[in-house]
């Protein structure tokens, strides 16, 4: 992925059997799913333990509408991260992957990456990923419409 080229957003909406069919949603990125790319960037930097990351699971965990969620509206504060990945087990807060989330008019970047049990891994050269706002809000649409038909 070039630096400075607008990225495509989207979500993977993915029930998980080993977790009694719970719904899993995973960020992608040009049709790469993120836990791929955290993968293959952990293990460029021979990080140890690498990989292990899995989406966030909606019904364990209130984010709140999942929309506001990805445009960094359930921070607790505006500069704060927000999870978009959490562990493979399914528990978000067990080995998550944190962003910054800014959004304008115009674009959504992730940005300053973090894996908070792990403050000597430097994530500086993962991301950011600028994404154009208007097709980042139609993924996020297709996100929403997906939910509400795996929830019946």
């Amino acid at each position: 992925m070039s630096p400075g080229r607008t990225l495509r957003a989207g979500f993977a909406v993915e029930e998980r059997s080993d977790l009694s069919g719970a719904t899993e949603v995973v960020p992608v990125v040009d049709n790469e799913p993120l836990t791929t790319l955290i993968d293959a960037f952990e293990r460029a930097r021979g990080y140890e333990p690498a990989d292990g990351y899995g989406g966030i699971i909606p019904s364990f965990y209130r984010f709140g509408p999942l929309d506001a969620h990805y445009l960094g509206r359930s921070a607790p504060q505006p500069s704060a991260k927000v999870p978009l990945l959490g562990c493979e087990c399914g528990e978000w807060g067990c080995w998550p992957l944190l962003a910054t989330i800014r959004a304008t008019d115009e674009t959504v970047t992730w940005s300053d990456f973090e894996q908070p049990y792990r403050k000597g891994r430097d994530y500086t050269e993962f991301g950011p990923f600028v994404f154009d706002r208007a097709q980042y809000d139609e993924a996020l649409a297709r996100l929403t419409s997906a939910l509400r038909v795996s929830n019946g």
